[in-house]
């Protein structure tokens, strides 16, 4: 099959394991509905126009998630998705409990979606950077990676040297608000745990919207400190409901 695709990515040091690497895609940026429709438009002609094929897209997600909040499973070919609730029942008798159990949504690669890997080509760009770099990041209340935010629960963050560490008064973590930029720190006693590969922290009193997380730190290694701090930003996007 012809190859029409490539992707870049980076090695990174597996943390669960020694002697071996991960690799990571670089993604050099997120399309959201209107830039895909107008990528359609502009890549290969369509039919519609760009705003008319936003339109029904829209219309079309927004009777998704209807349909997927009344319990159905829902199958596009490039992608399924359906309905879950996380949490243990400790009786027969016992009822949902927001406060103890989470309601998700599940989205998982359809066939029409498999079938277009053999045309993917993957370049390795070699071992990243030895600098920290968030590889992702777990909201422990509803067990959603790389996605949902609860706000004032635990958030699991792994990746590499991303243990906070130096003097700076720059150092520590931080949520920053898509729209506007502002950028909301996790008080230093919020960090749960800090270590190399994986930060627990607090998550912060955030209104709605979509953030970013950023682990900022002079951890090198043992106990090497860098002179100045460094940055990982986490490069997808973060939602608080």
């Amino acid at each position: 099959m012809a190859i029409l695709h490539k992707i870049k990515a980076y090695l990174y040091d597996n943390a669960l394991t020694k002697n071996d690497y991960i690799a990571r895609t670089v993604s050099e940026r997120s399309f959201n509905v209107k830039q895909i429709c107008e990528a359609a438009v502009n890549r290969c002609g369509s039919d519609v126009s760009a705003a008319s094929m936003q339109h029904a897209t829209e219309l079309f997600l927004k009777e998704m998630a209807y349909q997927l909040c009344d319990g159905y499973s829902v199958n596009t070919g490039y992608f399924t998705a359906s309905t879950l609730i996380r949490g243990v029942f400790d009786s027969p008798t016992e009822t949902f409990n927001s406060a103890k159990h989470t309601i998700l949504f599940q989205f998982n690669q359809g066939e029409k979606l498999r079938a277009e890997t053999p045309t993917i080509e993957v370049n390795i760009l070699g071992v990243a950077d030895a600098s920290s770099a968030i590889l992702q990041v777990t909201d422990v209340k509803s067990g959603s990676v790389n996605d949902l935010l609860t706000p004032n629960r635990n958030l699991k963050i792994s990746g590499n040297k991303i243990k906070i560490a130096g003097e700076d008064v720059a150092n520590g973590v931080f949520f920053v608000e898509t729209t506007t930029q502002t950028r909301i720190a996790v008080e230093v006693s919020d960090i749960v745990t800090n270590n190399p590969s994986e930060l627990i922290i607090v998550i912060p009193a955030l209104t709605a919207g979509t953030y970013t997380v950023e682990v900022v730190t002079q951890y090198a290694g043992g106990k090497i400190s860098l002179k100045e701090p460094s940055t990982a930003a986490f490069e997808k996007q973060l939602t608080v409901d």
